[in-house]
């Protein structure tokens, strides 16, 4: 067979080519032959298909994305925004922190414990490409319905695959979410996040400079794993009877990465690169063509050097293989030595592929033949830019006439106890901890709060005690009843989140997920969230690092609930002064903070008790937000508040019972007087935190609510071993804990 070089493609210009199945429309496959001047030889080809994917490009959605940044707060902490493999803030005492949180959702309905794994794998390499040592991951996951038998097959799949790819890397998972739902059935979400320290000076990005420069390819061998991954795998809906495409899921190593890891860190600290990129998405055709495009604009790359687990792989397959554990690193001529020696002593395969050159293409040959020849922006950076058609779908005003007010609602004491014990052993609202025991979150020592902390908080200064504290939210139901409003309600709750444990947020990365942008609908919801969150961000002083956007998370022509999943990281100064959620002295004064209104539109209430969706969401309050934050962190630092809770998803009553459950204090409840019990117990209004006082600390605290203008009613005393909604209701807490942790373990277990 005659190697297709770019002087036989120039010779051949009829040549058919599988454009098509590597999920290339007919108008981008033109404009490749435009850029080129002749046909794309088949590497070629493979680099743009993949490159040009959603998952790379952002072509459908980079439209709107770009409000991030027009409409970016002013932020003194921000050090590298978006478009670099992850965000970093200034977190004071000279310490950077980057984090990011990114999708590997159709591989993990495939093989849902390698797709769960590699996505482990994949965000600790972007965060390590920063500069940065590893130092904790999270896993926001969503589930078809829990007692459907493909959840059964997928989810400890997922689980085990974080599970052994995080604990085996010796990081901490310190937090995330679970949820259950119809719409996810066929089509999981599994996000992944990581955060990573370093110093200021220690900043590495991804760009290759320097005519002369050495191209080191370093890890694990290229295998045939993941082949076409990004181009035709996350660009796909999957049908009824499972995915439309099948390509192979990446293989993930833990221990290779570990070696990996290491070994870069130690690269680092002898400063021996000049830029470097993992090697994830779209393998060598991302690393090679985002490194030349960041940097001076020439590379030179000899593919047969490429070290192969499988020796019959053509140029085409290895350019686009999505081997796991894998970096590419530009390197000066005179450090190359020592670059390879770290990597000897770490038992890390490493190997010069190319060179920087002083021209403005991307050169690839193969055994001395040319193959490639591209300009590397046009791979890299000037995708195709689609303004896809959106409408506000027919049946949105409909669902939200829907209102929950016509529900039949528990009226009577021994109701409210039966609903609440029907809400709390609901498998969205019960306790997780079937799934995270399965974690380590206290590897390396550093973990101050995990799950089910509201958010989790690692300590990244063993002598200041300077720590970061990060939470993750997304309410997709929420979102399909107002995609705006739902995206700042995902942002606000992270944001609230933060602050309950005593942390000042700073910033935000998130994870959109959406169905196919083909849809004028799906497109409308994507538009409205981000337009949504980038407001929000703007309001809250939060500015989004960077992040990923999954699209086609469908089956068949039904999508799923829009989901913008969103992380925010805040600082802490001194990690011994965090605030836990669980009740852990009696005697201690309960106080609700915000108003209460009714407000059960999309609420855990509604769909437990009637299998309900419709109605509008909770208003959004971000001058609210930040003011409740502000007590929250002002109360933490001075040692007024013992405890604190944000309310979200199931309100007032799930948040007392988590409370007393984690502290195995009950608490006694005094509704406020002419409240709606029903009301009071369940609404999900936004806005809104419970907290415990000690009793020498009240006057101080009230005084500073009301001085600031933050409604704050007591509502209660924690004591004895019962929740005791007076005048309603009581349930020990050996039942109340028996109905929270006996649903997931029987579902799943």
């Amino acid at each position: 067979m005659t190697l297709d070089t770019t002087k036989h493609a120039a010779q051949t210009p009829d040549t058919a080519l599988p454009w098509a199945e590597l999920g290339l429309k007919p108008d981008e496959y033109e404009r490749i032959v435009d850029i080129l001047g002749r046909r794309p030889t088949g590497a070629e080809l493979a680099m743009y298909s993949v490159m040009w994917s959603e998952h790379c490009s952002y072509k459908s959605s980079k439209v709107h994305l770009k409000q991030f940044g027009e409409k970016a707060p002013d932020s003194s902490a921000m050090l590298v925004g978006i478009g670099e493999n992850a965000g970093v803030v200034d977190v004071g005492q000279g310490y950077a922190v980057t984090f990011k949180v990114e999708s590997h959702n159709h591989p993990s309905y495939i093989e849902p414990y390698q797709g769960a794994a590699t996505g482990v794998g994949g965000i600790v390499r972007d965060i390590l490409a920063m500069g940065a040592r590893p130092v904790a991951v999270m896993d926001p996951l969503r589930f078809g319905a829990a007692d459907h038998p493909d959840t059964k097959r997928v989810l400890p799949g997922v689980v085990a695959g974080i599970g052994g790819y995080g604990n085996c890397l010796g990081l901490p998972n310190i937090g995330g979410e679970v949820v259950f739902d119809p719409c996810y059935q066929g089509n999981p979400l599994v996000n992944a996040l990581c955060v990573g320290v370093m110093r200021h000076e220690d900043i590495h990005l991804a760009k290759a400079s320097g005519p002369g420069n050495k191209v080191i390819l370093y890890g694990a061998r290229t295998g045939g794993d993941g082949i076409g991954g990004v181009s035709v795998l996350a660009s796909e809906t999957f049908s009824d009877s499972g995915p439309a495409k099948r390509p192979a899921v990446q293989v993930g190593d833990p221990f290779q990465e570990k070696l990996l890891i290491e070994c870069t860190l130690e690269i680092f600290a002898e400063k021996l690169v000049v830029g470097i990129q993992d090697l994830g998405g779209a393998g060598l055709s991302c690393a090679t063509s985002e490194l030349a495009s960041a940097g001076s604009g020439g590379m030179r790359v000899e593919l047969d050097r490429v070290p192969l687990r499988d020796s019959s792989l053509s140029p085409e397959e290895i350019l686009m293989s999505e081997s796991q554990e894998r970096m590419c690193a530009v390197v000066a001529p005179e450090n190359v030595d020592r670059f390879l020696e770290i990597c000897e002593k770490w038992d890390v395969i490493a190997t010069v592929i190319g060179e920087v050159t002083d021209g403005d293409r991307l050169e690839i040959y193969w055994h001395g033949e040319q193959i490639v020849d591209v300009p590397p922006r046009t791979v890299a950076h000037e995708g195709p830019v689609y303004h896809r058609p959106y409408q506000r779908p027919s049946w949105q005003d409909d669902l939200q006439a829907d209102d929950p007010a016509k529900l039949a609602r528990p009226a009577t004491g021994d109701e409210l106890r039966a609903a609440v014990l029907e809400l709390i052993s609901s498998p969205n609202q019960a306790s997780k901890s079937w799934i995270t025991d399965q974690y380590d979150r206290f590897v390396l020592g550093n973990t101050v709060l995990a799950q089910p902390e509201d958010a989790g908080m690692v300590r990244i200064d063993e002598e200041t005690n300077l720590g970061v504290a990060v939470a993750t939210d997304g309410n997709g139901r929420y979102a399909k009843l107002d995609p705006y409003t739902g995206a700042q309600l995902a942002l606000a709750e992270a944001y609230r989140n933060v602050a309950a444990t005593g942390a000042r947020p700073l910033a935000v990365s998130d994870c959109l997920n959406f169905g196919s942008p083909e849809d004028p609908a799906v497109m409308w919801q994507f538009a409205e969230a981000t337009r949504g969150l980038a407001d929000g961000c703007q309001a809250l002083g939060t500015p989004v690092t960077g992040g990923n956007v999954s699209l086609y998370n469908q089956t068949g022509e039904t999508a799923i609930h829009p989901t913008p999943v969103v992380a925010v990281l805040g600082v802490i100064d001194d990690v011994t002064r965090r605030t836990p959620v669980a009740f852990a002295e009696e005697g201690q004064l309960i106080y609700l903070l915000g108003e209460t209104r009714d407000e059960l539109g999309g609420s855990a209430w509604a769909q437990v008790a009637h299998g309900h969706l419709g109605g509008l969401p909770p208003a959004v309050d971000l001058e609210r937000e930040k003011l409740l934050a502000e007590i929250l962190i002002s109360g933490s630092r001075d040692g007024m508040i013992d405890a604190a809770h944000d309310l979200s998803d199931g309100g007032l009553v799930q948040a007392l019972a988590e409370s007393c459950l984690k502290g195995g204090k009950g608490a006694r409840i005094v509704l406020p007087e002419g409240a709606d019990p029903f009301v009071t117990l369940f609404s999900e209004s936004a806005g809104r935190a419970v907290v415990a006082v000690p009793r020498s600390e009240e006057l101080r605290f009230t005084d500073m609510c009301a001085a600031r203008g933050l409604p704050a009613a007591r509502i209660g005393v924690v004591d004895g071993d019962t929740l005791d909604v007076q005048g309603q209701f009581a349930i020990p807490l050996a039942e109340l804990r028996q109905a929270h942790e006996a649903t997931v373990p029987a579902l799943l277990a």
